[in-house]
């Protein structure tokens, strides 16, 4: 027993005393992990970048990530590059802006998606032009992407791996329930593009919402659910008739959001009017 004591006073003795050296050094913990992590921004092991870089996204407000993060938007490995665009969103790094979007031209998709989502998250519009072209295949001046990139939107495996990797692979809104989870497992590209739509709820361009209108006669009901509530959430009460024979739909999820969708546009101009607006 008294050994045990022992044994315990020791141990808390050692850690008393490597406290109290860390806190005589302040700056050597903070020196080794700012070591550690550029080491691994830069090591030769591609998995090894991509890992510490998309960590620096735990450094906001610090000049000196930023700079490497932009650095390794510079990578010659995609799966770096997006981990460096992921991190910039979540830093909250509005000077990275301009990076950000001169990698919306980047060979990668992944490369674009991550680069839109921090965009995005950045309050920049410029990202709405991307979600645009994964719900269209097309982008908004009506240019053809490149064909790598439409390529990898007509692929459902590779567009399943991008919204995983992206975070935007998700089913557009709980209320679809388990009838969601079950398409998504039969086809892997419609919650990305799902995901797409959602977001261009506030994209204020009046292309975004004819692409909803289009997206809301879709093959995919999660794709067509989705665009329809987003076009609810764009209060604009002018495309209702588009979706009227949305009504009809033979999915209870996209008929019942459709009515939603209706009946909130159709008051809500009531009010408007109501109010004088």
């Amino acid at each position: 027993m008294q050994s045990r004591k022992t044994h315990f006073r020791m141990a808390t003795l050692s850690s008393l005393l490597l406290a109290l050296a860390l806190f005589g050094s302040a700056q050597v913990p903070q020196d080794v992990a700012w070591q550690t992590l550029s080491s691994g921004a830069r090591d030769k092991n591609l998995r090894t970048r991509a890992i510490a870089v998309r960590s620096l996204a735990l450094v906001p407000g610090n000049d000196a990530a930023v700079k490497l993060a932009l650095e390794s938007l510079k990578d010659a490995a995609p799966e770096v590059r997006i981990s460096a665009a992921t991190a910039l969103g979540k830093m909250n790094a509005r000077s990275a802006i301009p990076s950000l979007k001169e990698a919306l031209t980047d060979k990668s998709l992944g490369v674009i998606l991550a680069a839109t989502s921090s965009l995005r998250s950045l309050g920049d519009p410029s990202a709405y032009l991307v979600y645009y072209a994964v719900l269209t295949g097309e982008r908004k001046s009506g240019e053809g992407l490149v064909a790598e990139q439409k390529k990898a939107l007509s692929d459902p495996k590779k567009m399943a791996q991008l919204g995983f990797e992206q975070g935007i692979g998700f089913v557009p809104f709980a209320s679809l329930g388990y009838g969601a989870l079950k398409a998504v497992t039969a086809d892997d590209e419609s919650p990305v593009r799902a995901a797409a739509a959602v977001a261009l709820a506030n994209d204020p361009d009046a292309k975004s919402g004819e692409a909803l209108v289009h997206a809301a006669e879709d093959k995919s009901w999660i794709v067509r659910a989705a665009a329809l509530d987003a076009i609810a959430r764009r209060n604009d009460s002018a495309l209702i008739p588009e979706i009227m024979a949305a009504l009809n739909d033979g999915k209870p999820e996209v008929k019942y959001t459709a009515a939603a969708a209706i009946y909130h546009l159709s008051t809500s101009t009531a009010r408007k009017g109501a109010a004088g607006f």
